[in-house]
C-alpha cells in the first residue's frame, strides 16, 4: 500500500528498499510496500568542548571551544526559465554526497545524542592534540589565530568523512591546567616587559624633549638675528628699488597721459566728423521719412476712398434691392388684398341673395298659410291638421309605431271612415280630412294600450274609459 510522505522545512527523507539500489533522498515522495522511509533533521547543532592538550615542551593547557556542526546543504543555482526562476531547487553534487553519508552514518542516531557528541568531540580533541604537540607553547600563545585556523581546517577534513560541515567555530582564549601557571606567568612577563619598555620610552622621550627644547631656543635666536640683518638689507634694497620704480612709473604715467590726450583729441575729431555725418544722414532720413509718410498717406487715402466708394456702391445696390423687394411685396399684398376683397364681395353677394331668397320663401309661405287659413274659414285647428298631413307627420308616426311594435302581436282594430260616407261621390276634400281626424282617437288609444305612450298635448287627449 502506498503513502505520500512530506518532510519538514529542516528535514529530509531517506528511503530504502524495493526499487532503490542504495539510499534515496527526497523532501517529499511516495513510499510503496517493500520500502522504508526514515525522517532525519539537518539543522546544525552547537557542540561545546573543553579540549585538554599538551605542547611540544610537555606543558598542558585547556582550549575551550564551541563548534556549530551539521550536514552540508548547498542548493544549486536556480536556472532561469522564461524570465522567471525555477521553483524546484536541487542540491550541488558534493552536498548530495555529504547528505548521503550523513543519512547512512549519523541519521540513525539523534543528532543531539551523546553518541554523535562523543564522535565529534573525539575528532576535535584528536586533531587539537596532534597539532598542539607539534608546536611550542610560545608559538601557540603568540600565534593563537593561526593555531585556531589550523585546528578548524584539520577537524573539517575528518568531519567530511561523516558528511558533517562546520558552520561556525568559536575557539576561546587558552587556559592553564589546574596547578600550571604558564600562561599567567607568560602574561605577567609580557606585562612587565611592556611596563619596562614604556618607562624607557618615557625617559628617552623626556630627554629628547629637553634637548630639543634647548636646540629650538638656540636656533630661534640665530634665526632671529639672521632675519633682522637680512631685513635691514632687504629694506634698503627695497627702498632703492621703490624710488627707481616710482620714477619709472611717473615717466610711464606721463607718456600714458600724453598718449591718452592725443587719443582723446583724435577721438573727439572723429566723433565730430561722425556727428556731422550722422546729422546729415538724420536729415536725409527725416526728409525721406516725411516723403514716405506723405506717399503712404496718399496711398491710404486712395485705398480709403476706394473702400468708401465700394461700400457706397454696395449700400446703394443693397438699398435698390430692398426697395425693389418692398415694391414687389407691396404689389403682391395689393393683389392678395384685391383677391380677398373680390372673394368677400362674392360671399357677401351670395349671402344677400340667399337672404333675399329666404325672405321671398318666407313671404310665399306666409301668403300660402294666409290663403289656406282664409280657405278654411279661419279654423286654425283645421289648418294645423292639414299642415301636419301635408308634412307627412302622420306617416312618420305610423312608421315609428310600426317599428316599435315590430315582432309583437297587437290587437287589430278596423274602423270605417265617416260613417261610410267617405266613398260618396259628392263628399268634399275637407270631409275626408275630417274623417281621418275622427279616426285618430281610436288609433291613439290602441297605441297607448300596446306601448303605454301618451299622445302630445297639441294633438289631443285620449278618451276616458267607457266613452266612444
Amino acid at each position: 500500500m502506498a503513502r505520500f510522505v512530506v518532510a519538514g522545512p529542516s528535514e529530509y527523507l531517506a528511503i530504502t528498499g524495493w526499487g532503490i539500489d542504495d539510499v534515496k533522498l527526497a523532501k517529499k515522495a511516495w513510499v510503496f510496500a517493500g520500502q522504508k522511509c526514515s525522517r532525519f533533521d539537518i539543522s546544525p547543532v552547537n557542540y561545546e568542548f573543553n579540549v585538554e592538550a599538551m605542547s611540544s615542551e610537555k606543558l598542558a593547557f585547556n582550549l575551550p571551544a564551541v563548534f556549530t556542526i551539521g550536514p552540508k546543504i548547498t542548493p544549486a543555482p536556480a536556472p532561469e526559465v522564461d524570465g522567471a526562476s525555477n521553483q524546484r531547487r536541487v542540491l550541488m553534487p558534493e552536498s548530495e554526497e555529504a547528505l548521503l553519508l550523513y543519512a547512512k552514518l549519523i541519521a540513525p542516531h539523534d543528532h543531539a545524542s551523546n553518541h554523535v557528541k562523543q564522535l565529534v568531540k573525539g575528532v576535535i580533541e584528536g586533531e587539537t592534540r596532534v597539532l598542539a604537540a607539534s608546536m611550542t607553547m610560545e608559538e601557540i600563545f603568540q600565534g593563537t589565530k593561526k593555531f585556531k585556523q589550523e585546528v578548524f581546517d584539520q577537524v573539517q577534513l575528518d568531519l567530511n568523512k561523516f558528511g558533517l560541515y562546520i558552520y561556525n567555530a568559536n575557539v576561546k582564549q587558552l587556559v592553564d591546567e589546574p596547578g600550571h601557571e604558564y600562561f599567567s606567568y607568560l602574561g605577567k612577563k609580557t606585562q612587565q616587559e611592556a611596563a619596562n619598555k614604556a618607562k624607557v620610552d618615557v625617559a628617552e622621550e623626556r630627554m629628547k624633549g629637553e634637548v630639543g627644547a634647548k636646540e629650538r631656543e638656540g636656533l630661534t635666536r640665530q634665526n632671529a638675528a639672521k632675519v633682522d640683518a637680512e631685513t635691514k638689507v632687504v629694506s634698503v634694497r627695497q627702498q632703492g628699488i621703490g624710488l627707481r620704480e616710482e620714477a619709472k612709473v611717473k615717466a610711464e604715467v606721463q607718456v600714458y597721459e600724453n598718449e591718452r590726450e592725443a587719443e582723446i583729441a583724435a577721438a573727439q575729431a572723429g566723433l565730430a566728423m561722425k556727428k556731422a555725418g550722422w546729422e546729415k544722414q538724420s536729415k536725409v532720413a527725416q526728409v525721406e521719412a516725411v516723403k514716405a509718410v506723405a506717399i503712404r498717406e496718399a496711398e491710404l487715402q486712395m485705398e480709403s476712398n476706394a473702400a468708401l466708394y465700394n461700400r457706397q456702391k454696395a449700400a446703394d445696390a443693397t438699398l435698390y434691392e430692398q426697395v425693389k423687394s418692398a415694391e414687389a411685396r407691396k404689389a403682391q399684398a395689393d393683389a392678395m388684398f384685391f383677391e380677398q376683397k373680390l372673394a368677400e364681395d362674392a360671399r357677401l353677394y351670395a349671402k344677400q341673395k340667399e337672404a333675399e331668397a329666404l325672405a321671398m320663401v318666407g313671404k310665399a309661405k306666409v301668403e300660402y298659410v294666409t290663403s289656406m287659413l282664409q280657405a278654411l274659414g279661419g279654423d286654425y285647428g283645421a289648418l294645423r291638421d292639414y299642415l301636419m298631413i301635408d308634412g307627412g307627420m302622420y306617416q312618420e308616426m305610423a312608421r315609428v309605431n310600426a317599428s316599435a311594435v315590430s315582432g309583437m302581436q297587437p290587437k287589430i282594430s278596423i274602423w270605417s271612415g265617416a260613417d261610410g260616407a267617405a266613398g260618396e261621390a259628392g263628399a268634399g276634400a275637407m270631409q275626408q280630412v275630417a274623417g281621418v281626424y275622427k279616426m285618430l282617437p281610436p288609433l291613439l288609444s290602441t297605441v297607448h294600450e300596446q306601448t303605454g305612450m301618451q299622445p302630445p298635448a297639441w294633438m289631443g287627449s285620449l278618451p276616458k274609459d267607457g266613452a266612444n
